[in-house]
């Protein structure tokens, strides 16, 4: 999986120009069961992929986290919401309050995530290969296929299967 992992972001650019024009043409003209069709390319390729051996999203990227989530991770540690943003997060340019650092400081050695239960919106939804209306979310859909095996995986089965369409 790590030589997976490094081959990555190679990999997604030498995709990049095609996938840019698929997804170009995806949105012009979603078929009517995109939404389907990926749901079920999202339930196969994690049937057999499991993020325990990777976790690569939580050691790269850090997700957004919306008030809710700072309210709901903060009262798991029993601290107040302010203290949690002091401690764990800060401001991006967007204005978006991110993580501090990265690695995610909640990702342990053994991959798991010691605030699975409560973790932020983002992580829960990623790669977001399952979400309604995917033909609107091209740009991110972009992103982590150089940073998620499994979105990669079913980006390329996704364009074999509309690919006649």
């Amino acid at each position: 999986m790590d030589k997976l992992i490094q081959q990555l972001p190679r990999m997604a650019q030498e995709k990049s120009k095609e996938n840019k024009k698929f997804f170009a043409k995806l949105r012009k003209r979603p078929p009517k069961d995109l939404d389907y069709v990926m749901r079920d390319l999202h339930e196969a390729e994690f049937r057999q992929t499991n993020c325990l051996d990777c976790a690569n999203c939580c050691k790269t990227t850090g997700p957004l986290f919306t008030n809710n989530d700072i309210e709901r991770i903060a009262k798991h540690f029993r601290m107040k919401p302010q203290k949690f943003i002091d401690q764990y997060l800060r401001m991006d340019e967007d204005n978006d309050y991110v993580l501090q650092e990265l690695p995610c400081a909640f990702l342990g050695a053994d991959n798991y995530c010691s605030i699975y239960d409560v973790r932020p919106k983002a992580c829960s939804e990623f790669p977001h290969t399952d979400r309604k209306k995917f033909h609107q979310i091209s740009q991110l859909t972009l992103k982590n296929v150089a940073i998620c095996p499994a979105a990669y995986n079913i980006v390329e089965e996704m364009k074999k299967l509309l690919a006649n369409r």
